[in-house]
């Protein structure tokens, strides 16, 4: 059940944000979506062509504001950022975006803020770390988009090797949004069924080079659309709507979302992705996964290069709650 009073904020009305924003109206997610935007024409054209769409959906209040406006929201979703440009490493864009990110916190961060703010911005693990301890805020009140993408590309992937509905196929990519990011074979299944007890049963053979192919096409996918198409917005939108949707009606979904980890295998003070149970707190609890050894080293791995890129940042370290 939707609380009567939902609003639902979006910082950013590029592609992502826009894509979210009908996403968030096509599911009657929220009673009320504020967009904001550095360039309000572009926010005040999107509510406009949101608002011609309401005949055909539940109604739905659509309104452009500033970003006081969304700190009065129940959940704040972060799209806004530079894209990295040609030349530009991850460290630029991450000094970059960090900076526009700071220069908003203290707009949209009321004290005392019950709301939950969702970064999508990139990089977007770095960016979650730095809004958990430069905010004031919980902790649990933070949420990264993280790896919910690339887990449901890996699903869509896998759906189509096996020939099977996406929504029958569980995996999880974990770690880093990007080049770090770790496929966690050993747990991924069909119906209950490991992907090698599925083969067996059905007769196939378990390919492993086909199924690293898998895991490859999924880390790469973002390049592959962008080259094609120029940007990627319509997967990473829905599963924002997703982590929404779980926040305002307290659904406890299960999501790989980024958030503050720590005591974890041996890693803390990081933000990376991990099965995250949300609901209208927030992030109600990281499930710690039975995973191999090997699995576990390149998680070790993929939180050393983010703290890398957060010690570069020179972040301003709070005592986190």
């Amino acid at each position: 059940m939707i609380d009567n009073s939902s609003r639902v904020a979006l910082i950013g009305t590029g592609n992502v944000g826009a894509t979210c924003a009908y996403g968030l109206l096509m599911n009657a997610v929220a009673n009320e979506v504020v967009l904001a935007d550095i360039n309000r024409e572009r926010a005040e054209g999107e509510a406009m062509d949101l608002e011609h769409a309401l005949p055909f959906m539940r109604p739905t209040k659509i309104s452009v504001g500033t970003l006081e406006d969304c700190s009065e929201c129940d959940v704040i979703v972060i799209t806004a950022g530079a894209a990295r440009k040609p030349g530009e490493n991850r460290l630029d864009l991450a000094k970059k975006n960090a900076a526009m990110l700071r220069s908003m916190i203290p707009r949209i961060v009321r004290p005392d803020s019950k709301a939950v703010f969702v970064v999508a911005s990139n990089p977007v693990d770095v960016l979650t770390y730095v809004m958990v301890h430069e905010s004031g805020l919980d902790p649990r009140q933070v949420i990264g988009s993280g790896t919910i993408l690339d887990t449901a590309r890996f699903r869509a992937l896998l759906s189509q090797y096996f020939e099977v509905d996406p929504r029958s196929v569980h995996g999880h990519i974990i770690g880093e949004h990007g080049d770090t990011e770790i496929p966690v074979w050993s747990l991924a299944n069909i119906a209950g069924m490991r992907l090698l007890e599925f083969c067996e049963r059905r007769g196939m053979k378990y390919d492993e080079a086909a199924l690293q192919d898998i895991f490859t096409r999924t880390r790469d996918a973002g390049a592959a659309v962008i080259k094609r198409k120029g940007a990627t917005f319509y997967a990473i939108a829905a599963g924002l709507v997703n982590i929404v949707e779980s926040v305002l009606r307290n659904q406890n979904t299960v999501l790989t979302v980024s958030s503050l980890i720590n005591d974890y295998n041996g890693i803390g003070d990081v933000c990376l992705s991990l099965p995250t149970v949300v609901n209208r707190a927030g992030i109600r609890e990281v499930l710690r996964l039975d995973l191999q050894e090997a699995e576990i080293d390149l998680l070790q791995k993929s939180a050393q290069v983010l703290k890398d890129h957060i010690n570069a940042l020179e972040v301003e370290r709070t005592v986190v709650q």
